[in-house]
């Protein structure tokens, strides 16, 4: 908590939104690009059986 009060204190309140953010949705882009890969397979697959 501290970090994050001395980030805010630093370089303000925008960058330590936007920081804080990005981290969070990490996880989710990167499950969200394994899916588009899985989609995309699928489809190929798709193509190839017609």
């Amino acid at each position: 908590m501290d970090l994050i009060l001395q980030a805010v204190g630093n370089v303000g309140f925008p960058i330590a939104v936007s920081a804080y953010l990005l981290v969070r949705i990490e996880s989710k882009l990167e499950a969200l690009a394994a899916s588009i890969a899985r989609l995309a397979e699928a489809v190929a697959g798709e193509r190839r059986q017609e």
